[in-house]
């Protein structure tokens, strides 16, 4: 049983437990006003019915505690149907995502399932879900919220251009002077930018390529001094950083480089 067969019986004998308790709170308000004026006769009655009802109601209460317990979310979760679900899932509501059991990218999200203790981790947050259909949900809500989030793209690219600037010093420094590579790799600018581990934990690798995916979807052009800059595929996989771009589309990224008009100017006279 997947959970979409549990829930779809779960909301049946749900239904059958609202109807008790209507009907309980009508009697209820019936034993009141019974009391009130002072019907005993009425009042036995009423009392009567509400037992019947109470134990209707317990009734359909043991239903659901089985159905519960009849569903191994465990079994379930570990051998893959919730995760083939979510995948189904995730094409249905035009959800982006990549990877295999256990571990799966959402961008700019990073989803793991825990089948051991049916948990589901988001960007190492854990919350316990057993349905796919509302993780991934949640999920695209989550995701078009950071998207409509405040984001200052001239200050990062203005920040990926100090990393730039810097990273190219030491180029030159070890090179001694020699020539050195324009193309910079993002990885090793994202090193530049949070070189502590306990920085790196607030502002992972996930969260730096959301902010190339933003940038890379901006209509931004040139830094504060007036350079243009330029986002490359890197030569191997290991380099690459995946995003999306405006319209959703999957691409991938690895290296920047940052030139001035006159760079521009003697590329074209060569």
């Amino acid at each position: 049983m997947d959970y979409e067969e549990y829930y779809s019986q779960f909301k049946l004998k749900e239904k059958s437990i609202k109807d008790s308790l209507k009907r309980q709170h009508i009697v209820f308000n019936s034993i009141s006003k019974d009391a009130d004026k002072g019907d005993i006769k009425s009042l036995a009655k009423d009392l009567g019915a509400m037992e019947s009802l109470i134990s209707e109601y317990e009734g359909y209460l043991q239903e659901i505690r089985e159905l519960t317990e009849g569903f191994d979310a465990k079994e379930y979760m570990q051998n893959g149907d919730f995760a083939k679900q979510m995948l189904v899932c995730c094409e249905n509501q035009s959800v982006d995502v990549k990877g295999d059991y256990p571990v799966y990218e959402m961008f700019p999200l990073k989803v793991k399932i825990d089948g051991e203790n049916q948990d589901v981790y988001i960007n190492n947050k854990r919350i316990q879900c057993s349905r796919p259909q509302y993780l991934v949900a949640d999920i695209k809500k989550n995701r078009e919220k950071l998207m409509k989030a405040s984001f200052n793209a001239n200050g990062f690219l203005n920040e990926l251009a100090d990393a730039y600037d810097t990273q190219i010093k030491i180029k030159r420094y070890e090179n001694k002077g020699g020539k050195h590579e324009h193309d910079l790799l993002l990885k090793d600018l994202y090193r530049l930018m949070a070189p502590m581990q306990r920085t790196r934990r607030d502002y992972d690798m996930q969260s730096f390529a959301f902010d190339i995916s933003r940038l890379y979807s901006s209509d931004i052009e040139y830094t504060r001094d007036h350079r243009q800059y330029r986002i490359d595929p890197a030569r191997f996989q290991s380099q690459m950083i995946r995003i999306l771009d405006k319209n959703g589309k999957e691409t991938l990224v690895g290296t920047i480089t940052f030139f001035s008009s006159e760079t521009i100017s003697e590329s074209a006279n060569s």
